[in-house]
């Protein structure tokens, strides 16, 4: 399997499970997948066979010296691109995942804080804390809430 099909399977897999989180949020099978980190384990692992097949000694000396020019050269690489999208797949899902876990212990909507979480990262991110500010139910107390899985996943990522 070449690296682009991989990068398209990987692709598929990481918008089923933010297509589930958004449209899907409160289905059994959403709550299973979100209630571990497991979910991520195929994009770390495919994170590492980039960076594995496609760094060389020279990709390294390039990132010893950041400096913006030197980062273009480096992702202007078709395997180091593709392992740069991993990675911003993979951290964006991980806040994606804490961004719903908040939604669901403060019975918040979070379906326009995880879409801009999946196009535009650390925006969506802004747009939880701005909407978990507003309306969010800002107590920590979790005695009102009698699902075992929110209040196992509340203190996650707190």
């Amino acid at each position: 399997m070449t690296l682009s099909q991989l990068f398209n399977i990987l692709n598929i897999y990481a918008m089923a499970i933010w297509a589930i989180a958004i449209f899907a949020p409160n289905w059994s099978i959403t709550r299973k997948i979100m209630s571990s980190l497991l979910f991520l384990i195929p994009l770390i692992c495919l994170y590492i066979y980039f960076l594995v097949v496609t760094f060389d000694f020279e990709s390294i000396t390039v990132l010893s010296d950041f400096n913006l020019e030197n980062i273009a050269l480096l992702f202007s690489q078709e395997g180091t691109a593709g392992a740069g999208w991993i990675h911003f797949l993979t951290m964006d899902l991980f806040v994606g995942r804490w961004i719903y876990w908040q939604g669901q212990e403060k019975k918040i909507w979070t379906a326009h804080s995880l879409l801009l979480c999946l196009f535009l990262g650390p925006v969506g991110l802004l747009s939880h804390i701005i909407t978990a500010t507003f309306f969010g139910n800002n107590n920590n107390d979790d005695s009102d809430n009698d699902d075992p899985e929110t209040k196992k996943n509340s203190n996650v990522i707190s």
